[in-house]
């Protein structure tokens, strides 16, 4: 117990006495730290783009003009008996004519050149959004093609296929730049707990000769480098709430959609950030300590 009430007290001391070089690192350590969690925020709310984007998103399977009514339930039937299917919507001949008399508004008039109704009856078929893959939506649009009675099938392949590849571009990009991040602060905390055993090897002599244990005399590297962590993980936070603020608040004037695109990070990465922060600068201080000889 005493152990540990010096370790304390002598951590808080040199925190203290060289508060401009611990100032620094911490900042260092708080800005990686930053950078990691604002990416990891963007890949979230990318992610949840593409989620909101999977609810609406489905295959649009247009009809042969020669089916008729009957024919056309017995696909309605078909669909809804697909396991890969969550929701069927017919929509009728007279139905898709109305919607693009609605969607022309005022230019609706040049539909009045066409003899009859040249648009075919149609079905919106959404997908489970574990399905919601190029390849796979893909396949099976190549598969109810092949239905009798099917004339064509369309879906948004280009930009499905796009904010996949964004997204795990995104993933990949957050996964390298956390490893890098992580080798940063350890490096950044190893280099920091070498200057102050540096700067204390007077001390650390004495102490030998007054039968110190390496255990003893490492102690408070390891825990002013945890406390450098910690703080780092804090400012890193604190940022990134007031960044997320301003551009959700002052964003709403310019766009007010913008509270209801963005997704706030979890109280927990709150919570993880100070932690990852102490354990990679715990890490580098370790390394620090258990090199240097004494």
């Amino acid at each position: 117990m005493r152990t540990l009430v010096y370790s304390l007290q002598t951590a808080f001391k040199s925190l203290w006495h060289e508060k401009w070089i611990n100032f620094l690192t911490i900042l260092s350590i708080g800005t990686s730290l930053l950078i990691l969690s604002a990416f990891v925020g963007v890949t979230l709310n990318a992610d949840s783009v593409l989620k909101r984007w999977a609810k609406s998103f489905g295959l649009v399977v247009y009809l042969d003009n020669t089916l008729n009514r009957k024919a056309e339930d017995r696909l309605k039937d078909f669909f809804q008996q697909d396991p890969d299917v969550l929701e069927v919507k017919y929509i009728s001949k007279d139905r898709a004519i109305r919607e693009l008399h609605e969607i022309l508004g005022t230019n609706a008039s040049i539909l009045e050149e066409l003899e009859g109704n040249p648009l075919p009856s149609s079905f919106e078929l959404r997908l489970r959004r574990e399905l919601l893959k190029p390849e796979i939506v893909k396949r099976k649009a190549g598969e109810i093609k092949q239905i009798n009675g099917v004339e064509d099938v369309q879906y948004g392949e280009k930009w499905l296929s796009s904010l996949n590849t964004l997204s795990k571009a995104m993933k990949i990009i957050a996964a390298f730049l956390g490893c890098a991040i992580f080798t940063a602060v350890i490096f950044i905390s190893y280099n920091t707990i070498k200057i102050f055993f540096f700067a204390r090897r007077h001390e650390i002599e004495t102490l030998k000769l007054l039968g110190a244990t390496r255990s003893f005399i490492r102690l408070p590297f390891l825990i002013e480098g945890l406390f450098i962590g910690i703080f780092g993980g804090i400012i890193s936070c604190l940022a990134l709430f007031g960044v997320q603020s301003l551009i959700v608040y002052k964003g709403a004037d310019i766009l007010p959609s913008i509270r209801a695109i963005i997704v706030s990070l979890p109280v927990q990465a709150y919570i993880l950030v100070p932690l990852a922060g102490a354990f990679m600068s715990l890490i580098g201080s370790f390394i620090a300590v258990g090199k240097i000889k004494y």
